[in-house]
């Protein structure tokens, strides 16, 4: 919620800026009218090198700023879940398996597991490569090397059968949920 919010006020903040430089490129009226330059041979030369190689460099590094800024808008858009896994049906054909659904399913089995609290699922990676980043939240009393071997034998040893896939990496971020200890009175 807070990542949409952020980019929504990136973006108002980037179409606030756009239409301030479309104003002074279109030589708005207080410029001094639409073909009157930006800025004076007077004033070029006031803040210029007097080769005249300064302002090559500073259009150059305002270039480069300007693509760092689409390429970084662009990263911004990219989307982080994989939407959907295609499996085979063993007739040639592929069914589409929701990546929402897998993350579900995985995160439900792994949640049964003894000693986890919780568990969170992101299906990421492209369609012909998976990968699977697992967030588990395990209990006070449990022993996170039989957690994280639950969760390698069995989990992902069934995810990867079930979808047919030959290999499906996984990164898995293990937490111990705190506890308070009891009042005593």
């Amino acid at each position: 919620m807070l990542g949409a919010v952020n980019r929504i006020l990136l973006g108002l903040a980037g179409l606030v800026l756009l239409a301030a430089g479309a104003c002074l490129l279109t030589g708005s009226r207080p410029l001094g009218g639409r073909h009157a330059p930006l800025l004076t041979a007077e004033a070029r030369r006031r803040y210029g090198h007097p080769e005249g190689w300064w302002w090559w460099v500073l259009l150059a590094a305002l270039a480069v700023c300007v693509l760092l800024a689409l390429w970084w808008l662009l990263a911004q858009l990219r989307r982080s879940r994989l939407p959907a896994l295609p499996v085979d049906t063993g007739d040639g054909a592929f069914a589409l398996l929701r990546g929402r659904t897998l993350e579900a399913a995985v995160a439900a089995e792994a949640g049964a597991l003894d000693g986890v609290a919780g568990c969170k699922v992101a299906l990421r990676g492209r369609r012909d490569s998976p990968a699977l980043r697992i967030a588990l939240e395990l209990e006070p009393h449990a022993v996170p090397a039989d957690a994280l071997s639950g969760l390698a034998d069995s989990v992902l040893t069934h995810v990867r059968t079930s979808a047919g896939l030959a290999e499906l990496p996984a990164e898995a971020r293990l937490e111990i949920s705190s506890h308070h200890a009891r009042r005593v009175t």
